[in-house]
């Protein structure tokens, strides 16, 4: 499989509009951008193409990002900066299969999959299909398992892609709270996509603060919502992932500290 970074920031990504800090201007500079979350999986045996949730730079991810348009989509959640690029299948795609949880979220009242309908029964190339979290199904040719994680207050998902005994994993938008059933299936990834807003330095200015402290008092999540870098970091050696990637990364990091490895940024390509 060939893995593409089309978004790689959170819901401003970076440079985030009219902002001035160090790491928006360092980003410039560099000509780089993390934009909302989004990634394209190829799969290279039957020239299919698998999007893990559908930004609201869709257009521009595909105008500068060399990847075909989607076969089929999995949405993690239902979250703007996850969701609402889905609206560009109008007129730009004559199908797309999209992919999501069954559960009822007692915050919506109603299911990922059921949310993407309702908000998208305008889309006439849409099909949307109800998946059980943990329960594997195929789509362009892959293994795909939705993996539940810890997002407050909203359900939200991790995903596994999976093929000929290659494994990526993403972590979705999650705390470090994440169960350990999803522990043991985002497990031994050949390339691990986790979650890490900011730096644990930042989190005491938070308004909640840092959560899921480590021995030394190093916060693993910022909030209630998303894990530190060093949270993320701490997952990614307990999953055992060959490779781990940053993504869902703010420009809240400090400038010198914005574009180190293993912070990602958008375009990044990885042949698993």
């Amino acid at each position: 499989m060939q893995v593409t970074l089309l978004g790689t920031g959170d819901t401003t990504g970076t440079p985030t509009p009219r902002c001035d800090c160090g790491t928006c201007a360092a980003a410039r500079e560099r000509g780089v951008e993390r934009t909302r979350f989004s990634v394209h999986v190829r799969n290279e045996a039957t020239d299919e193409s698998l999007l893990v949730d559908l930004s609201p730079d869709f257009r521009h991810q595909f105008l500068t990002q060399d990847v075909a348009l989607p076969d089929a989509a999995v949405v993690t959640h239902v979250h703007f900066d996850h969701l609402h690029g889905l609206g560009n299948a109008h007129r730009l795609l004559d199908s797309l299969a999209v992919h999501a949880a069954d559960e009822v979220d007692p915050v919506t009242g109603e299911s990922v999959a059921d949310s993407v309908r309702s908000q998208y029964d305008y889309l006439r190339p849409l099909t949307v299909h109800d998946r059980a979290p943990f329960e594997t199904f195929s789509t362009c040719g892959f293994d795909v398992t939705l993996v539940p994680v810890d997002h407050p207050p909203m359900l939200c998902y991790g995903v596994v892609v999976e093929r000929d005994g290659t494994k990526l994993a993403l972590t979705g938008d999650t705390s470090y709270a994440i169960p350990d059933d999803s522990r043991n299936a985002l497990a031994d990834a050949d390339l691990l996509l986790a979650d890490a807003i900011v730096p644990a330095s930042l989190a005491d200015s938070h308004p909640v603060g840092g959560d899921h402290r480590d021995d030394d008092g190093v916060a693993r999540t910022f909030g209630t919502k998303h894990m530190t870098r060093e949270g993320a970091l701490a997952l990614a050696e307990e999953l055992g992932a060959a490779e781990t990637r940053l993504v869902h990364v703010s420009h809240f990091y400090p400038a010198d500290e914005a574009f180190e490895e293993p912070l990602a940024v958008d375009g990044e390509r990885f042949s698993l």
